[in-house]
C-alpha cells in the first residue's frame, strides 16, 4: 500500500509542476493577443504567424493542464450524487468513473490519434494559413500529452480510492483527501 501511495505521490507532482508550468501560457495568450489586435487597429498591419501563435498556445495550455484540472478537482461532476456522498461512497464513485469512463476515454483518444499526430510530426506539419506558424506538429502532440496526463491522474485517483476503500486514508496527503475538497470548494 506504501508503494501505491508513493505513485499517487509521484504522479500529482507531475500534473501539479504541468500545471503550474504551462498556467502562465494564460499571460502570454493575452499578451500575444493584445499585440495582435494593437497591430491591426493601430498600425494598420498583421503578422499571421501571430495570429496562429495565441489559438495554438490556447490549446496547449489546456491540454497540458488537465490533469492538473482533475488533480484539483477542477473538473464536471454530477454534484447532486456527489457532494452529500460519505468518503467511502466518494471512493467507489470515482474508482467506477475512473475504470468506466475516464481510462476507457485516454486510451481512446491515444489509439485514435497517435497515427494522426504520428502523420503530422512525419511531415513537419505547418500553419496552412500563408505566412503561417510553423510547427502545427507540436501543436498536435499535445493531444497525446492530453491522453498520457489524464491517464495517469486517473491512475492516482484510482489509488487513491483504493487507498480509502482499504482503510488506509492516513496514506494519502491531506491536500488530497476528499474532505480537503469540500471544505476548500
Amino acid at each position: 500500500m506504501t508503494a501505491l501511495s508513493y505513485l499517487m505521490r509521484l504522479i500529482n507532482l507531475i500534473n501539479r509542476l504541468m500545471g503550474n508550468i504551462f498556467m502562465w501560457l494564460a499571460v502570454t495568450i493575452v499578451l500575444v493577443c493584445f499585440w495582435v489586435v494593437v497591430e491591426r487597429y493601430v498600425f494598420s498591419t498583421t503578422r499571421l504567424w501571430m495570429q496562429d501563435l495565441y489559438p495554438w498556445m490556447n490549446g496547449v495550455m489546456f491540454t497540458a493542464v488537465a490533469g492538473y484540472a482533475l488533480y484539483r478537482n477542477d473538473h464536471v461532476r454530477v454534484d447532486i450524487f456527489y457532494r452529500p456522498a460519505s468518503t467511502l461512497r466518494k471512493a467507489w464513485l470515482d474508482l467506477l468513473g475512473v475504470c468506466i469512463f475516464l481510462m476507457p476515454f485516454a486510451w481512446v483518444v491515444w489509439t485514435y490519434c497517435f497515427n494522426f499526430v504520428q502523420r503530422s510530426i512525419g511531415l513537419m506539419e505547418a500553419s496552412s494559413n500563408p505566412g503561417g506558424m510553423p510547427g502545427l506538429w507540436f501543436l498536435k502532440s499535445f493531444i497525446l500529452v492530453f491522453a498520457v496526463v489524464i491517464g495517469l491522474q486517473g491512475i492516482a485517483m484510482a489509488i487513491r480510492s483504493i487507498l480509502i476503500i482499504a482503510g488506509r486514508e492516513d496514506l494519502v496527503p491531506a491536500d488530497y483527501r476528499y474532505n480537503y475538497d469540500t471544505e476548500n470548494a
